[in-house]
C-alpha cells in the first residue's frame, strides 16, 4: 500500500458547531499538519473552523485554517492547516 494511502487509512474530520460534529469533508490525506480534503462547500482562504480529527489512532480537536483551494473546479481540493488545541 502506498504511503499516502497508509497515512489516510481511517482518517476522518468533522466540523464542530456548538460541540456537534458535522461530516463535511472527505479526507484525502493528512501530512505534516496539513489536511487535503474534498468538500461541497467553498470556505474562504484564511477562514478557521473548529474540527475533530481522527488520524493514526489518535483523536484530537484542532483549528483548521483554510490554506488554499487547488485543482480544477470539478476536482477541487481544499488544503487545511491544522493546529491542535485543548479548546477555544
Amino acid at each position: 500500500m502506498p504511503a499516502a494511502e497508509q497515512a489516510v487509512l481511517g482518517s476522518t474530520m468533522a466540523v464542530l458547531d456548538g460541540g456537534q460534529p458535522y461530516e463535511l469533508f472527505d479526507v484525502l490525506e493528512i501530512v505534516e499538519g496539513v489536511a487535503r480534503v474534498r468538500t461541497p462547500f467553498l470556505f474562504e482562504i484564511g477562514e478557521e473552523l473548529d474540527v475533530r480529527v481522527e488520524h493514526k489512532g489518535e483523536t484530537f480537536e484542532a483549528v483548521a485554517r483554510v490554506k488554499a483551494h487547488v485543482g480544477p473546479p470539478e476536482m477541487r481540493i481544499t488544503e487545511l492547516e491544522l493546529s491542535k488545541h485543548a479548546g477555544r
